[in-house]
């Protein structure tokens, strides 16, 4: 009979003992886990609330999304093949210092840095100007 990925199947003739475990791409081998930061479902939803506006607004154009073993990195382009305008950060590690989230402008400066990611988000919104008349 032929195998799956995660398990062989099991014959009449088979005992529960010879089935063979196979790890899956997301187990490393051995007892070290290869564990990567991610964003939630309640953070994503903040962000592409804001880009969603920004997208609407003609000011953004495209996003990434990198999940890597010590931080998650939201990038945000202005344009196809540019550098990201913006970088939304969570580094959990930093949470005690600086908070968990930190904005990055292009030039690499950092932006603003808290706690709670909503705060940091009302600081990419366009502040409506006064026109006077």
């Amino acid at each position: 009979m032929a195998q799956s990925t995660q398990v062989s199947r099991l014959n009449d003739d088979q005992s529960l003992s010879d089935i063979q475990i196979l790890p899956t791409p997301f187990q490393a081998s051995g007892a070290q886990t290869n564990l990567r930061v991610g964003f939630d479902r309640r953070e994503l939803q903040a962000i592409f609330n804001i880009y969603g506006r920004m997208v609407a607004q003609g000011v953004w154009r495209d996003y990434a999304i990198d999940f890597l073993p010590s931080r998650a990195v939201f990038s945000i382009f202005r344009r196809n093949g540019e550098a990201a305008y913006y970088r939304i950060i969570k580094e959990p590690k930093a949470a005690r210092r600086q908070g968990v989230y930190s904005i990055v402008m292009q030039t690499g400066l950092i932006l603003k840095r808290g706690p709670e990611l909503t705060r940091l988000l009302a600081a990419l919104e366009k502040k409506p100007k006064l026109v006077a008349i």
